[in-house]
C-alpha cells in the first residue's frame, strides 16, 4: 500500500510538471521557435515572382541574396 501511494504521487507530480512546462512554452515561446536560422518568421506568406507570377518561399530569397 505504501508503494502504491508513492508511485501515485510520483505519477501525479510528473503529470503536473509536464503540464506546467507545456503551458510555459506555449505562453512564452523561445525565439528559436518563431524564426528560421536566416531570421525569417515561420508563418511568412510566399511572395510573387515579378516576371513569372509564381509563388516563392521567402527563405529561398534570403538564401539567394546571402549567396548560399
Amino acid at each position: 500500500m505504501f508503494y502504491y501511494i508513492i508511485m501515485r504521487t510520483f505519477v501525479c507530480a510528473i503529470t503536473v510538471l509536464s503540464l506546467i512546462i507545456l503551458l510555459y512554452v506555449y505562453a512564452f515561446p523561445p525565439k528559436s521557435s518563431r524564426m528560421s536560422k536566416n531570421g525569417v518568421p515561420f508563418f511568412t506568406p510566399s511572395v510573387m515572382h515579378p516576371e513569372t507570377g509564381k509563388a516563392l518561399d521567402v527563405n529561398m530569397l534570403v538564401r539567394h541574396f546571402k549567396g548560399e
